[in-house]
């Protein structure tokens, strides 16, 4: 492991995460994020817009997700050595314009381009998260994350709240378009609060930044374990959504309306996020992630009776988006215990393997969907976490990197922090 980084350098408005700073960063987390979901409680509506099958829609989430994994990969790792505030309204405007296209699209193959685009662009959430995480000082690590984790959802949800109901009214490509506006809304908000000056400290061409993922990945056995699990919890979690509105219509006739409104029952979710982080800076993370991945397990049983019962439905997810949502919380405050100076590679390579697995969830999901229904899925989404039960129990908890002795060898702190 490399020795620790100094803080990253601010600006004379970078000094402190304050709690305007705190909601605007919050906002940007949710409103971003909520791009690369608006897409799933539409997918019937697209699927008979352009005459393709349910399982032929699923190319566009999938798109969004391998877009958003190859997005966080070439991208994010810019956060530790350029202006982020640059970076951040770049990547926003550019957004903008992916919303658009996919607005317009005329046919299915389009809108699949523009839906990888659209991922590809969109990885803000994990720039500003570390951002967030050094202008608190290194303090409450998890406590932050969750915050804006918990923005995150509340974003995130409603995302699919609005965009059910919009496409029931106009049709699933207003969805789109109001997409649009928020962004517009957003960066012009960003433009005037985001702290100038605030540089990832890490000073090396960005040839060599992406060189260094694998060492970073090889060098820590907490990344490798971290990375691992969530890319399988990933798969449950993609399975569950991009099918969501599938079973709905199918066991219930119900449309986007009533598919985007399980965003507002997954809500509790959200409330969960910090206290998953709180817990994890109280208990420690093997503790936590236990405890989540027993509330994933149940919440996929009591999906499984979903298909008949639809009280069981909506209680399913909200277990299961607690448990899903609260993993994720737990896995970066675990690795934002590590070297201040990597902690944007880390979030890639994070939420890389993450979305990875995210994007393989809804391509097999949508084809077992095809060949096997809900059962199907189910099994694939518990079938995911039991693969990611061993990690998850047994991560051993890492030593913030601070509190590590000074003239500590490079060998031994590699050792204490995974």
């Amino acid at each position: 492991m490399t020795p620790p980084a100094g803080p990253p350098k601010s600006g004379a408005a970078g000094g402190a995460l304050g709690r305007t700073l705190t909601i605007v960063l919050t906002l940007a987390c949710a409103i971003t994020s909520s791009n690369i979901y608006i897409n799933q409680p539409v997918l019937t509506d697209m699927a008979s817009s352009f005459g393709v099958s349910e399982g032929a829609m699923g190319s566009v989430p999938t798109a969004t997700q391998f877009g958003y994994a190859l997005g966080i990969l070439l991208l994010v790792p810019l956060g530790d050595t350029r202006d982020r505030r640059k970076l951040i309204l770049s990547l926003g405007a550019a957004t903008t314009v992916a919303l658009a296209a996919a607005a317009l699209a005329p046919d299915l193959a389009v809108l699949t381009v523009v839906s990888f685009l659209l991922g590809a662009l969109t990885p803000i959430p994990q720039i500003v998260v570390p951002l967030a995480v050094a202008l608190t000082g290194g303090q409450a690590k998890g406590r932050v994350v969750g915050v804006l984790q918990g923005g995150l959802l509340v974003g995130l949800l409603a995302s699919r709240t609005y965009a059910g109901a919009l496409a029931d009214l106009v049709g699933w490509r207003w969805v789109y378009g109001c997409s649009v506006a928020l962004m517009v809304m957003l960066l012009v908000l960003l433009f005037f609060t985001l702290p100038k000056g605030i540089t990832g400290s890490a000073a090396m061409p960005y040839g060599d930044l992406l060189k260094s993922l694998p060492k970073l990945f090889r060098g820590s056995p907490l990344v490798r374990r971290v990375c691992t699990s969530g890319a399988l919890v990933g798969v449950s979690f993609g399975a569950f959504w991009t099918t969501l509105a599938f079973v709905l219509q199918d066991s219930y006739g119900y449309g986007p309306g009533i598919a985007g409104l399980f965003g507002l029952v997954a809500a509790a979710s959200a409330l969960g996020s910090p206290r998953a982080g709180r817990l994890a800076d109280r208990k420690g993370g093997r503790y936590t992630q236990t405890v989540l991945l027993v509330v994933s397990l149940v919440g996929w049983a009591t999906l499984a009776g979903g298909k008949e019962w639809l009280v069981l439905m909506v209680l399913g997810v909200v277990l299961l988006d607690v448990g899903v949502w609260g993993n994720q919380v737990v896995n970066q405050a675990m690795l934002f215990k590590l070297d201040a100076g990597q902690h944007s590679r880390l979030n890639t390579l994070y939420f890389t393997t993450r979305f990875l697995g995210i994007a393989m969830g809804s391509l097999l999901g949508s084809q077992i969907w095809n060949a096997g229904g809900w059962y199907g899925v189910s099994v694939l989404g518990v079938g995911a976490l039991l693969l990611a039960a061993p990690i998850l129990c047994t991560t051993r908890d890492v030593r913030p990197v601070d509190d590590i002795p000074a003239g500590t060898s490079a060998e031994e702190a590699a050792s204490r922090a995974g």
